[in-house]
């Protein structure tokens, strides 16, 4: 068979797989954390209110975040209903779009070229079971739509760049310039930060500025893009005033990137530490071809167009101007959580691409990031077993199932040194095996201590289906999804969390009713111990309880 023809078959088999793969599962654990359960009942309020505008939660104005994801939620649920699985729908698909556009421009390189035959291959593989692209579009999240918005505008430059059809060069500026718009709609001024200052150091890096025809684009390409995003500012500034511009503005904007107004205060190497654990199971990869920014650099100054042979290193002067801006951007912002850096991963895979493709195909190439895969590889696979074994904590079962294909994948890239492609291939396929496990088998448990999904379920069951929920713990939000309509929330908008016994029996005397609330283990004695309260703890979930207390009139 033509090797054309096995490389057409072998990216239908691909393609086919990271769909199987991305949408299996979504609904299989509750919403956990404080972020999840918070955007899907945002959603849902919505949806249920017919108001694509006015994002609210508890019935309260809530503009923390712009109104992308709000808005496929809210096209999920119409079309399959409201659940965990319609919330998540959105992020699986802009995890698939996100590897779609590193596919094109891995395509787009080989057209030019015929040696580069395969490197699309390799690059949509990497993103495609890079660990942080397919967490993070496995979770109700604002990060994965950013990141395959930015990757979509960053695709849609290279692609003018290397294009030489001047219909075509237009048309994939106003591709640039509409998802640059749709940015913004993802999560705000980082929507347009990040494309923009990836194309001016990327320019910086080949020395030479843009093309008189993208500085001519501007003039209509940033009316574009605000025309795009004015969908939803316009009529909710409209609506809305001043207090969406403070609150989501200057709160959630400009105070978060310089203060550490919301706790989620990191170091400025955070990312350094964080990055090579989202790149995995292709950190070494990675490093390896951040190692090549010098002679890549070196390459720059003749434009890609009057070196048709070398779009690559085009592209990977590209992928790497990607990679530092995004970087170094989130890296000084006082507010950091592991998801904002992302939308560096798509230039991850693009770099990763080449290393990958250069050791498949070329004998010579430098084989030590396959040797330190695999050896990790191992590494991991002995972690989980002696983990198992010295605390008891990991059943042993799920600790095999979990080593195996590691092991395999491990054992057999150092073992058959001459077949690196096959060695790459088992690596990928034994990454979306473990994870797969940990999905149906380990993440149940974490999720439990993560959620009130089951500990309200009970209650329901034990006749508290209407009864108010009064005093919740700071770490678990999830109550306002799964008991929406029910939660107290004060003057401030927030949900009330419990702060002590009497608080929640002055609650009870006040509405002369029993009242819900999430107890910590260790304290829940105390409230139980009251004897002007009638308590009725229904269960826990290894962390809280939930309980239900009643104030009782002892002077009667």
């Amino acid at each position: 068979m033509h090797p054309s023809t096995l490389a057409k078959r072998g990216t239908v088999l691909l393609f086919l797989a990271v769909v199987v793969f991305y949408f299996y599962g979504l609904g299989h654990l509750p919403f956990v954390g404080p972020d999840e359960p918070r955007y899907a009942q945002v959603a849902r309020e919505m949806f249920l209110r017919h108001d694509l505008i006015t994002p609210t939660l508890g019935g309260h104005t809530w503009f923390e975040k712009p109104a992308l994801l709000y808005w496929m939620m809210i096209a999920s649920y119409k079309l399959f209903g409201v659940s965990e699985w319609a919330a998540r729908l959105p992020a699986a698909v802009s995890g698939l779009l996100t590897i779609a556009a590193v596919y094109c421009l891995g395509r787009r390189v080989e057209r030019d070229d015929e040696k580069l035959r395969g490197y699309g291959f390799w690059s949509t593989l990497a993103s495609a079971t890079t660990v942080g692209i397919v967490v993070f579009a496995r979770a109700a999240s604002f990060d994965i739509i950013l990141t395959m918005t930015a990757t979509w505008a960053l695709a849609f430059y290279v692609l003018y760049e290397l294009e030489e059809n001047a219909k075509l060069r237009r048309w994939f500026l106003v591709g640039f310039y509409t998802f640059i718009g749709l940015s913004l709609l993802a999560k705000g001024l980082v929507g347009i930060v990040i494309p923009i200052g990836v194309v001016g150091l990327y320019h910086l890096f080949r020395r030479r500025l843009p093309q008189r025809n993208a500085f001519i684009s501007l003039f209509w390409g940033i009316p574009l893009a605000l025309i795009v995003a004015a969908t939803w500012y316009a009529p909710v500034i409209w609506q809305h005033g001043w207090t969406f511009i403070d609150q989501f503005l200057i709160q959630h904007h400009f105070a978060r990137y310089v203060s550490n107004k919301y706790h989620h205060w990191r170091p400025v190497y955070y990312y350094l530490l964080v990055v090579p654990l989202l790149a995995l199971p292709w950190t070494a990869f990675f490093i390896d071809g951040l190692l090549q920014a010098s002679r890549l650099l070196r390459s720059t100054r003749v434009p890609a167009s009057d070196r048709p042979g070398d779009r690559l290193s085009e592209l990977l002067v590209f992928a790497l101007a990607w990679f530092l801006f995004s970087l170094l951007f989130f890296s000084f912002a006082n507010s950091k959580l592991p998801g904002y850096v992302l939308p560096v991963l798509p230039a991850a895979a693009l770099i990763v691409g080449e290393r990958l493709w250069r050791l498949s195909s070329d004998s010579t190439a430098g084989r030590w990031p396959l040797r330190i895969t695999a050896a990790l590889s191992l590494l991991f696979a002995i972690g989980a077993l002696a983990y198992a074994w010295s605390t008891g904590n990991l059943p042993p079962s799920l600790a095999f199932l979990f080593a195996t294909p590691l092991c395999v994948a491990g054992g057999f890239a150092l073992l058959s040194p001459r077949k690196p492609a096959a060695s790459i291939l088992i690596i990928a396929g034994a990454t979306v095996v473990v994870m797969m496990v940990l999905l149906r088998c380990a993440a149940p448990a974490v999720a439990e201590l993560e959620s009130s999904k089951h500990l309200l379920q009970a209650a329901d069951a034990r006749g508290y289906s209407r009864t108010v929920i009064y005093g919740m713990q700071r770490s678990d939000r999830t109550p306002e999804f799964y008991a929406a309509g029910r939660v107290v929330y004060g003057a401030d908008g927030e949900p009330i969390m419990y702060e002590g016994p009497f608080q929640v029996i002055g609650e009870s005397r006040r509405r002369k009713d029993f009242v819900l609330v999430f107890v910590p283990l260790k304290e829940v004695s105390q409230l139980t111990g009251m004897a002007s309260a009638q308590t009725d703890v229904i269960g826990n979930n290894g962390r809280y309880a939930i309980v239900a207390v009643n104030y009782q009139n002892r002077e009667r």
